[in-house]
């Protein structure tokens, strides 16, 4: 089967921006940040919406964000954001899809703690936390409680130690 819809989802820090451009750019398909299309549509930010309008009306407007662009003829990436898989039936809705393959980019927890200390401050969701040891241990809750959505992936790719190119060739490899 080729897959006209890739959609790429996972934890915050295991590269799905990443390798969502540069798969798109490789495939010749056109690459969407789903929280990206969101800001744009609401004309702000994700911390801001969460802020002004509340967690319950930004899923809702992830659900139908999501049901827009599957409308959508044209090959595409999809990077959703961490949280998208574990809301309403948004799993089920995306393997229901034709020609569409989900993809579970998984990264150990002592891989994402080191590429997100760094950038905490950018992430508002750990951005209260100063510790790696804190990182560590919110990132496994969090992990524990998401992995029955994210294995519900067609397809999962493990990141840990291999370069966004070394990521894109076994997915395209799996993809065939």
């Amino acid at each position: 089967m080729v897959s006209t819809k890739i959609v790429l989802l996972g934890y915050m820090g295991s590269g799905k921006t990443a390798v969502g451009k540069k798969l798109g750019t490789t495939l010749n398909y056109s690459f969407v940040d789903l929280d990206h299309y969101i800001e744009s549509k609401e004309q702000q930010n994700i911390s801001t919406l969460f802020q002004n309008k509340g967690e319950v009306y930004f899923r809702k407007m992830e659900r139908t964000a999501l049901e827009e662009l599957m409308l959508l003829k044209d090959p595409q990436v999809l990077s959703l954001g961490g949280g998208t898989p574990c809301y309403y039936d948004n799993m089920d809705f995306l393997n229901a899809q034709k020609k569409t393959a989900t993809v579970y980019l998984q990264t150990s927890i002592d891989e994402l703690s080191k590429r997100l200390f760094e950038l905490n401050n950018a992430r508002p969701l750990i951005a209260h936390l100063t510790t790696i040891e804190q990182l560590k241990e919110f990132i496994g809750k969090h992990l524990f409680e998401r992995l029955p959505f994210y294995t519900m992936a067609d397809i999962t790719i493990k990141t840990d130690g291999k370069t966004i190119d070394e990521v894109i060739s076994e997915l395209r490899n799996k993809l065939i």
